[in-house]
This record gives C-alpha cells, sequence and structure tokens, in this order.
C-alpha cells in the first residue's frame, strides 16, 4: 500500500477521533491519515493549476509596469509553491510516523498530543506545552 493513496475507508463520514476511545486507535490512525492524504492531495492540485497558469503567462508585456506586476506576481506564486513543497514533505513525515506508531506522540516528551491539537494541525510533533516552551527558547534566543 503506497502511503499516498486513500483506502477505501470504514470510517463513517461524521466521524471524529474522541476521548473515549483509545488513544491513537486504528480509527484514530485512518482518520488523521485520510485527513493528511487529502490535504496532501489538495496541494499537489493547486501546484498543478500554477504550473499551468505559469506556462499560460510566458507572454510578453510591452509596457514595462505590466511585466514588472507579471514577475512580481510570479516570484509571490513560486514562494508559495515553495511553502507547499515543504508542507508536503511535513506531511509525508507524518503520514510515515502513523505507519510506524508513533504518530500523535510528542517528540520532545513522548506524551500524546491532544486530539483537538492533532485535528487543527495533522503535522504537529509536540505537544502544546512543549510547543510553547520551544517558542519562548527561541525568543530568549536560546
Amino acid at each position: 500500500m503506497a502511503l499516498n493513496e486513500p483506502l477505501a475507508s470504514d470510517l463513517p463520514e461524521d466521524y471524529a477521533p474522541n476521548d473515549k476511545e483509545d488513544f491513537m486507535c486504528a480509527r484514530q490512525q485512518e482518520y488523521f491519515r485520510q485527513k493528511l492524504i487529502n490535504w496532501k492531495n489538495e496541494i499537489i492540485a493547486e501546484s498543478r493549476s500554477t504550473i499551468a497558469n505559469l506556462r499560460k503567462d510566458t507572454e510578453a508585456h510591452p509596457d514595462l509596469t505590466d511585466r514588472a506586476q507579471t514577475e512580481a506576481d510570479r516570484t509571490l506564486e513560486l514562494r508559495a509553491r515553495d511553502r507547499q513543497r515543504k508542507l508536503i514533505a511535513k506531511i509525508d513525515a507524518a503520514l510515515l510516523r502513523i505507519e510506524d506508531g508513533s504518530y500523535g506522540y510528542c517528540e520532545a516528551t513522548g506524551e500524546p498530543i491532544s486530539l483537538a491539537r492533532l485535528d487543527a494541525r495533522p503535522i504537529a510533533t509536540l505537544s502544546l506545552e512543549a510547543q510553547e516552551r520551544h517558542e519562548q527558547k527561541e525568543r530568549m534566543g536560546k
């Protein structure tokens, strides 16, 4: 099974992970796997449309202002695509963590990351508390 291929899921459409289940049970793992794959597929679809738009916008503009605007738009779009490329790498890493059983656990403490945090940020590798400590250390220059 490839990591990027959605499986036919037994999850109900309205399923949401909850604290009454065992943490990172098979249902929760499948929920987050599907969420990550869908997110990745959306990003890839957006990238394809960007590539098509960049190819379409290769016409020369006689007006310097129009040419400058087109170049500025292109630069901005390419920067956004670069951020999305990095995001895809984080999504792939999260999918690998699901496969190896480490998904959902804080890299700093080994404790479970809250389901609410994972639902909001499925690529999270730190619990909210560990993330706050990390950001505080960064602000202090340590």
